[in-house]
C-alpha cells in the first residue's frame, strides 16, 4: 500500500464490505489502520501501540470477519479486554462491521452478569467471543466455552489487562487455543511484562507503532481561573459559551459528581453522573443514554469513567485538576479523537496554580488561560435533540436491531431517519428515537408486538 493509498479498496474487501463501511463513516483509514490492516490480512502476528480512540477495534475486526467463515457455526475469533464496557464497545463495533456478513453472531462474556444465561447463548452457537479473561476462564473451566478452532486471537488494552492482574489468566486462555492461531496484541504502552508476554504466546510478530495519533496537538485547550465559591457558575457559563451536544466533566470524587450533575440539571441542562455507588444495570443506563446522545453531559470520577469510548466527544471539563499530570492527558484525550479536533476546558483556583505547572512540564507546551469574563453567559445550557427509549426484553428473548426498527416503522408510524443508536444487553435494550417522535414511538413499543408478545416500555431519565 502506497502512503497515498488510505482507502480500505486497498484491502481486497467485498463490494459488500466495502459498502457497510462507507454506510458507517469509514471514509479512510486512520493512522493504526493504515499500518496495521496490511499485517493483519497477510494472517502474520501483530503488536501494535495504540490508544484507545485511535480505530484500532477496525484494526483487527476488518481481518477477522474477512476470513470468517460464517457457514461454519463455531467459535472462530476471540477477543480479549480488560472491562466489560470495552468489551461491550468492541462487540457492538464488530456488528456494526459485520453487518455486510450473513449472520455473524458475537456474544459478549463479561464478569458483572450472571453467568447462566450466557451459557444458554453459547448453547446456541457463537462466530466471535468478546470478553475479559475472568469470565472466559471461568467458562473454560465449566467446559461450556469451546475455543480449540479459534483462528484469530485478539488481546485488546493489554496493558491494562496486565495492571488489573489478568495476564496469568491471558496465558492460560491462549494455550487452550490452536498454536496456529493468528494473534494480535494491541497496548497503549509497552512495559516490560508486555514484551515477555508477546514473547511467549506471538510467533515473529510485526511490530507498529502510532505514537501521535492520540497527540493533544488537536485538542484545543484551555485553563480558566475560578473561586472554590465561583466554581459550580464557572462550570455552567462554560456550558452555555461552547453549546457542545456532548461533554465529559471530571471531578476528583462521586460527592462532587452527583452535587455538580445535580447543579447541570437545575440550571437547565440535560446531565447524567457515573460513580462507583452505581449498580451494574444504572451504569450500563447512564452509559447507553449518553452514547445514544439523549443527554448531553456525563460527570464522571476517573475510576467510573475508566474504559468509556464515546466518538465525536466535543468538549471535556476538568471540574476539578487532577494530581497527577498523566490523568490529565488521559481524561482530555477523550476528546478529538481518530484525527478529529477536540477541545478541553480545565477550572483552577490560585492554589492550584503547582498542579498546572506539573501539567506544563509532562507535556513540554505552553498553558493557554481564558479570561472567565470572556465566556458567553447568555445562553440556555444545550438539550438532546434524541430521547433513549428502555423495551424490558433484550437478547434473551432473541431481540434483534431489525426486530425495534420494525416495530417502530410499522404502518408509517415513525421514519427510519428518526431511530438512533441501538443498544441491545441480555435482558434490556435500549433504542434512540428524536425528540419529537418520542411519545408515537413509545406508543409503538408498547401497544404493538414484536416477535409475537407485548412488552413493556418506558423513556428512560
Amino acid at each position: 500500500m502506497t502512503d497515498t493509498d488510505f482507502s480500505f479498496k486497498s484491502l481486497g474487501l467485498t463490494p459488500d464490505e466495502l459498502s457497510n463501511l462507507d454506510r458507517l463513516g469509514y471514509t479512510s483509514m486512520t493512522p493504526i489502520q493504515q499500518k496495521s490492516l496490511p499485517v493483519a490480512f497477510s494472517g502474520a502476528d501483530l503488536i501494535a501501540k495504540a490508544k484507545t480512540g485511535s480505530g484500532k477495534t477496525a484494526s483487527f475486526a476488518l481481518a477477522m470477519l474477512h476470513k470468517l467463515k460464517p457457514k461454519n457455526y463455531y467459535i472462530q475469533g476471540l477477543i480479549l479486554c480488560p472491562t466489560r464496557e470495552l468489551a461491550s464497545q468492541v462487540a457492538d463495533e464488530i456488528r456494526r462491521l459485520a453487518r455486510a456478513q450473513h449472520n455473524v453472531k458475537v456474544l459478549t462474556l463479561c464478569g458483572g452478569q450472571n453467568i447462566g444465561p450466557q451459557i444458554g447463548s453459547l448453547e446456541h452457537g457463537a462466530h466471535i467471543i468478546v470478553g475479559t479473561p475472568g469470565r472466559i476462564k471461568d467458562h473454560l473451566q465449566k467446559g461450556t466455552l469451546d475455543i480449540a478452532r479459534v483462528t484469530t486471537l485478539v488481546l485488546d488494552e493489554a496493558d491494562r489487562m496486565l495492571e488489573m492482574g489478568f495476564i496469568e489468566s491471558v496465558e492460560d486462555i491462549a494455550r487452550q487455543t490452536p498454536s496456529h492461531r493468528q494473534t494480535m496484541l494491541f497496548s497503549a504502552t509497552y512495559p516490560d511484562k508486555i514484551e515477555a508476554l508477546s514473547r511467549r504466546i506471538l510467533q515473529d510478530p510485526q511490530r507498529i507503532s502510532v505514537e501521535s495519533e492520540h497527540s493533544d496537538e488537536h485538542i484545543e485547550q484551555w485553563y480558566i481561573e475560578t473561586s472554590k465559591e465561583a466554581k459550580p457558575q464557572c462550570l455552567l457559563d462554560v456550558l452555555s459559551h461552547y453549546q457542545a451536544k456532548s461533554s465529559v466533566v471530571f471531578c476528583n470524587t462521586k460527592q462532587q459528581v452527583k452535587a455538580i450533575s445535580y447543579a447541570i440539571y437545575q440550571a437547565g441542562g440535560s446531565s447524567v453522573a457515573l460513580h462507583g455507588d452505581l449498580e451494574q444495570r444504572e451504569r450500563d443506563q447512564v452509559l447507553v443514554r449518553f452514547s445514544q446522545a439523549s443527554v448531553c453531559v456525563l460527570v464522571a470520577t476517573d475510576v467510573a469513567a475508566r474504559g468509556l469510548d464515546i466518538n465525536d466527544l466535543e468538549l471535556v471539563v476538568n471540574y476539578d485538576l487532577p494530581r497527577d499530570p498523566e490523568v490529565y492527558v488521559h481524561r482530555i484525550g477523550r476528546t478529538g479523537r481518530a484525527g478529529k479536533r477536540g477541545r478541553a476546558v480545565s477550572l483552577y483556583t490560585p492554589n492550584e496554580v503547582y498542579k498546572i505547572d506539573a501539567i506544563a512540564d509532562y507535556r513540554h507546551q505552553p498553558v493557554n488561560y481564558l479570561n472567565a469574563s470572556a465566556l458567553d453567559k447568555g445562553r440556555e445550557l444545550n438539550r438532546p435533540e434524541w430521547v433513549s427509549l428502555e423495551l424490558q426484553a433484550g437478547k434473551r428473548d432473541k431481540i434483534r436491531p431489525g426486530d425495534l426498527v420494525g416495530a417502530l416503522t410499522a404502518n408509517d408510524a415513525i421514519k427510519a431517519s428518526d431511530i438512533g443508536n441501538i443498544a441491545i444487553y441480555p435482558n434490556v435494550c435500549y433504542v434512540a428515537v428524536t425528540k419529537k417522535e418520542a411519545h408515537r414511538a413509545l406508543k409503538q413499543l408498547t401497544e404493538g408486538k414484536i416477535k409475537g408478545r407485548r412488552f413493556r416500555a418506558r423513556k428512560t431519565h
